[in-house]
């Protein structure tokens, strides 16, 4: 198991915090949690949680992508979200867990011991309201995803992954809004298959295509570059207003 990267950090200094469950807490309450929070590392390919696995922890992803897999009465497979970097696992007053939790990557997580961090919620306003903002964020996104899977050609499923994963995990050149964005592409072209219904060859086909076409550029098979934010959200067939764009 990896070594945690943020171990003993204070929260001040943590790359998600003003994103996290605990982005709107003050001093005081950034304490409380402190008290109750522990660092854990995952490896690629290593289970998180397991569907039905008793949850003595919630928290939120600090680096890495996890994925959240369904296993169906026959043994069929699949996968139904992604959790990006400050992402929520978990949910309080449920005592199981609903889904496989995969690490696709390499992952480090800001748990918090789970009977205190109930307690903590019911005299922290300021937790409780930024959790169900965080809920109903992920409401959102599962409807866009409906609409991603359910009406969407092969490439503007391609774009729209694209173009998800960038908004929430890019790293954002200092000169302005125009400025390129880059990224590694978290899955494999296997697991953008699964999550997409998409063929491993389909996948690749959109891709290189995007790529011939100047809409991103690709280094490697991971290494992403999208020159125009505007026109891959285009591609995607999404509305490009809105967001860290405007």
């Amino acid at each position: 198991m990896l070594k945690a990267q943020f171990d003993h950090s204070n929260c001040s200094d943590c790359p998600i915090r003003h994103r996290a469950v605990c982005a709107h807490c003050d001093a005081h309450e950034l304490e409380e949690l402190e008290d109750i929070k522990y660092y854990r590392s995952f490896e690629a390919g290593q289970t998180i949680i397991w569907s039905g696995d008793q949850m003595n922890f919630v928290g939120s992803v600090v680096s890495g992508i996890a994925s959240l897999t369904q296993t169906m009465e026959d043994g069929r497979t699949q996968m139904v979200g992604l959790l990006l970097p400050s992402d929520f696992v978990g949910r309080p007053g449920r005592e199981s867990a609903p889904y496989d939790v995969l690490a696709t990557t390499d992952v480090v997580m800001c748990c918090f011991r789970k009977k205190p961090f109930e307690e903590l919620m019911n005299h922290t306003p300021h937790i409780a309201h930024r959790l169900l903002q965080m809920t109903l964020d992920e409401l959102d996104a599962a409807r866009e995803w409906m609409l991603v899977l359910g009406r969407k050609t092969a490439r503007e499923k391609i774009a729209s992954l694209l173009s998800i994963i960038a908004r929430r995990d890019a790293s954002i050149a200092p000169k302005g809004k125009s400025a390129p964005i880059v990224f590694d592409l978290p899955l494999t072209r296997e697991a953008m298959a699964d999550y997409l219904g998409l063929t491993l060859e389909t996948v690749s086909r959109q891709i290189s295509a995007l790529k011939k076409e100047g809409v991103i550029e690709l280094e490697g098979k991971r290494h992403v570059t999208i020159p125009d934010m505007r026109r891959l959200m285009d591609e995607a067939g999404d509305d490009s207003d809105g967001g860290f764009l405007n």
